[in-house]
């Protein structure tokens, strides 16, 4: 039986992306999950797991310990370790990795944590676009969790530290990345998504005299946005231009205006009242990213479903499958255009 046990930790060497730590640890839970332990199975002693393994003590130890915050298995006291519970779902520990919180991404984190439930710990953590953040926080979570949700920055960085995550503990969300391999996600698409919304939105944006689009080169904005927006112009005939930022006082009748920032789009609102600007008359007004504020003011937006994507995500982890879906884009049609 132990010939078992340890060949389900060494047949993962053949998987690139495992540590030893990841080695030990899922290779312990296959040998649960196919019954070779079962509760009250005794694992081997941190020596002879050194010994067989030619792991080092840390590493074992880490494991082991990864294993009973998990409440897979229990220590007892100068006994050693033995297998707690078959439920290996049980006490799962999932890191979330978001861009921040704005509130369409708080309908994803809100739809997640209510569909994954009070028996999963979750914590989460912020990198804000910073791709430092970003690989200091995967540097200090890498190995504790049992799961990493993650929404990916558009780095030349982003792939090989992604890639350093075992595949069947990874769920991409959010943007697309493109990794080497399968690999689950659950992502949204800019390019044709947002020709295509364009497309649709043509008469009305043929109305106004001039199509604008506030795109920052130095943000992070999706870049595929852009390409779609210049397509669409020579394609419709449409006069348009991209202005890298909103200037106060430059809002005129006759223009729409696109905008993924929404602080800019609050101050083009603004500027409209005081000018006395009647908006979906005067002026058009486009955003990206529904959100219930949007609604109730009246901005036409196009947008995936953020709160869809939490719970397809939290059901994925819960039912341990695969998934690659991109998730189609919506059009919210409302008086600003």
């Amino acid at each position: 039986m132990m010939k078992m046990f340890y060949e389900k930790i060494r047949e993962l060497e053949k998987v690139a992306a495992y540590s030893k730590h990841d080695r030990l640890v899922q290779g312990i839970i296959n040998a649960i999950n196919e019954k070779i332990l079962v509760p009250d199975d005794t694992l081997p002693s941190v020596n002879t797991m050194i010994r067989e393994l030619r792991f080092s003590r840390e590493t074992i130890i880490k494991g082991y310990h990864e294993l009973v915050s998990r409440g897979i298995i229990e220590s007892k006291n100068r006994l050693g370790y033995y297998v707690a519970n078959g439920n290996t779902g049980q006490m799962l520990h999932v890191a979330l990795l978001m861009y921040n919180l704005d509130s369409f991404e708080e309908q994803f984190y809100r739809n997640f944590r209510n569909t994954l439930g009070a028996s999963v710990d979750l914590q989460t953590f912020f990198h804000h676009g910073n791709i430092e953040v970003f690989e200091t926080i995967l540097q200090r979570i890498k190995g504790k969790f049992g799961m990493y949700v993650i929404a990916p920055i558009p780095d030349p960085k982003s792939k090989e530290l992604l890639e350093s995550i075992p595949t069947q503990k990874f769920l991409m969300f959010d943007r697309f990345e493109q990794l080497d391999g399968e690999f689950n996600h659950i992502t949204q698409e800019f390019e044709q998504s947002s020709y295509k919304i364009f497309a649709e939105l043509a008469e009305e944006i043929k109305r106004f005299d001039e199509f604008i689009f506030y795109h920052s080169p130095d943000s992070l904005d999706p870049k595929e946005i852009v390409k779609a927006f210049r397509k669409f112009l020579k394609a419709y005939k449409v006069k348009g231009r991209v202005i890298s930022e909103f200037v106060p006082g430059s809002i005129e009748k006759g223009k729409v205006y696109f905008t993924l920032d929404n602080f800019a789009m609050w101050e083009i609102l603004k500027e409209c009242k005081a000018k006395k600007l009647k908006v979906g008359k005067d002026v058009g007004i486009l955003s990206h990213n529904d959100e219930p504020a949007k609604e109730f003011v009246g901005i036409t937006t196009y947008s995936a479903d953020f709160g869809l994507m939490g719970t397809m995500a939290a059901q994925t982890i819960l039912n341990k499958e695969n998934i690659q879906v991109t998730l189609p884009v919506v059009l919210a049609r409302r008086t600003s255009l």
